[in-house]
């Protein structure tokens, strides 16, 4: 469980900010809110702290006595009872296959243990191993009846990372709005959501990093009631022989992609709108992206590629100068 300590929580500052930072669902994690009443403000902590606790435990595939773990442990061998929060998950995970066409697919983990960007670096995998895992991924091959889930193939697994930290802000910001609190950045290891403002402007700044130059920004978003979420690989994976391999893969291939995309920022109206468009955009590259991401509305995506800046046009009513 994540613990809140006495300190969690800084004092207000000049605007009336309050922040709060702690570490969750493997990422370093931030939430800036204006609330002048304390006991009110360390409630919200509280309640928002306590419910991602609850939910990294219960659907995190690294802790081992999590509903996740133990479905994965029973791959090729028993049916797992599931809980109507786990049934709620795995219809969210269906409904996200089909809205992306495949590219997001909770089946994958077999492809990112061999992947693992944390440990390949010496040498490739061999094509056979790569194709053995990819064997294993499919969530057609899934088998679901009321209250119960099967993996059929040992060695067959799932991995919510691909939507789970965007469900995560959206939840927060539920609780935040429960408490009263107008004016909040919810940020879960950059993936974001901005209710009202930032006490200077009826907005936050959010910074569009560049993909060919990480740690800087090549322009900014200012927006309030929306989240933004940007992929790209240069943070997270290995070389090569010259060569970079990230971390997001492509189901298709079983390959990471290697498209030409650098970067992909999405405003939406959800953090789980935002999230799932930008890993789908940047698998698919920037046309067939951008065509997937037309067909959603109110979403919006600026894509980053070797070839330059491109989007949807909606994109340019939340740009502001950088800076």
């Amino acid at each position: 469980m994540i613990t809140l300590t006495p300190q969690a929580v800084l004092p207000p500052d000049a605007f009336g900010l309050r922040r709060l930072e702690f570490r969750a669902l493997g990422t370093d994690c931030q939430i800036k809110f204006r609330e002048p009443r304390e006991r009110r403000a360390l409630q919200f902590a509280a309640d928002a702290l306590d419910w991602l606790g609850k939910f990294e435990a219960k659907f995190s595939r690294f802790r081992p006595e999590s509903m996740v773990s133990r479905i994965n442990a029973a791959a090729g061998h028993d049916w797992v009872e599931t809980d109507a929060e786990t049934e709620q998950m795995l219809d969210i995970a269906d409904d996200l296959f089909r809205l992306t066409e495949g590219i997001l697919d909770p089946t994958v983990l077999p492809l990112l243990r061999v992947w693992d960007w944390k440990t390949v670096h010496e040498k490739l995998p061999e094509t056979a191993v790569v194709e053995q895992a990819r064997a294993l991924c499919g969530w057609g091959k899934i088998q679901r009846r009321s209250g119960w889930v099967f993996l059929p193939k040992e060695g067959m697994g799932l991995d919510f990372g691909g939507f789970g930290k965007e469900l995560a802000v959206d939840a927060v910001a539920r609780i935040a709005r429960n408490a009263g609190i107008k004016d909040a950045l919810i940020d879960l290891g950059r993936d974001v959501f901005a209710m009202g403002g930032n006490g200077t402007h009826p907005f936050w700044h959010v910074g569009i990093e560049d993909g060919n130059e990480p740690g800087k920004c090549w322009g900014g978003l200012a927006v309030s009631g929306r989240a933004v979420c940007a992929s790209g690989d240069h943070a997270r994976g290995f070389t090569h022989k010259g060569i970079t391999y990230g971390h997001i893969l492509d189901p298709r291939t079983g390959w990471p992609v290697r498209n030409g995309m650098r970067a992909v920022t999405v405003v939406a109206p959800t953090c789980l709108e935002a999230g799932i468009h930008s890993t789908a955009v940047f698998v698919l590259g920037t046309q067939k992206g951008l065509e997937l991401a037309s067909r959603s509305p109110g979403v919006a995506v600026c894509t980053q590629n070797e070839d330059g800046i491109d989007g949807t046009l909606n994109f340019g009513q939340w740009l502001v100068q950088s800076g």
